[in-house]
């Protein structure tokens, strides 16, 4: 039996999201539904004509490159973080982007499909997608097909825990006048992101380190506390990233 050991694969589009790092995407898609994103379709595919019929579905299948992790080792056991992050798993037992072929797959809502200045967009809501990722592939997402009632999630039966988050009178007004100026509603944004605790798990103790993730141009200062999160402040992006963990 012979194998094809390579394969090329073409780009057919680039997502542009509010996630500008890694640090504070969701695990999972569908999880932080104010997170929105487009999916700019790229020639010689970026074509009305590709998408025809595409609107009377409401989700869709990305399939995409992990592109910040095409220079990093795939590991053949990772430490999930819904297992505390101590005990190990196999790579093909967990969604770790370390994988031997950087691949993924999110399932998201989909809105508007629209043509601007000779380029083809898809709204994209609840997206777990970093800004820049290329899409090599989308599909309708099926229900009859897709859904499997009996289906086991093995180590993560059940979304996480959520977290408490408050907000300091400064960040207060500070998405107030964000979302005047733009439209977006930040703080509903941040607090689903932070309520799913992006923090790494050996950090998990420490709550006197301060935080932050970027979100477009916007770096948001947070700290845990006692029984919850603080979001301190909002700054405008600096060149600082945190550490964040990338397994399942």
């Amino acid at each position: 039996m012979s194998f094809h050991s390579n394969y090329s694969f073409k780009t057919i589009g680039i997502i542009h999201s509010c996630y500008t790092q890694k640090f504070g995407i969701p695990r999972q898609p569908g999880l932080v539904n104010e997170a929105t994103a487009t999916l700019e379709l790229i020639p010689p595919f970026n074509r009305m004509d590709t998408l025809d019929g595409l609107d009377q579905f409401s989700h869709i299948w990305i399939q995409f490159i992990f592109h910040e992790c095409l220079k990093d080792n795939w590991k053949a056991k990772v430490r999930p973080p819904r297992l505390g992050g101590k005990e190990k798993v196999g790579i093909f037992s967990s969604r770790a982007t370390y994988r031997p072929n950087p691949l993924g797959l999110s399932v998201v809502k989909i809105g508007k499909i629209y043509q601007q200045d000779n380029k083809v967009f898809i709204e994209l809501h609840g997206s777990d997608l970093l800004n820049g990722t290329p899409v090599v592939d989308i599909k309708p997402y099926l229900p009859y097909a897709d859904i499997i009632q009996e289906a086991q999630g093995g180590f993560a039966p059940a979304p996480p825990s959520l977290k408490k988050i408050i907000f300091s009178e400064r960040a207060q007004k500070q998405c107030r006048d964000y979302k005047n100026n733009t439209g977006r509603n930040l703080a509903t944004l941040i607090t689903e992101i932070l309520s799913q605790d992006p923090r790494p798990s050996y950090l998990h103790k420490n709550n006197l380190r301060q935080y932050g993730f970027q979100l477009w141009d916007l770096n948001i200062r947070w700290q845990p506390q006692e029984n919850h999160f603080e979001v301190m402040h909002i700054e405008p992006m600096s060149n600082s990233k945190e550490e964040a963990s990338d397994d399942f």
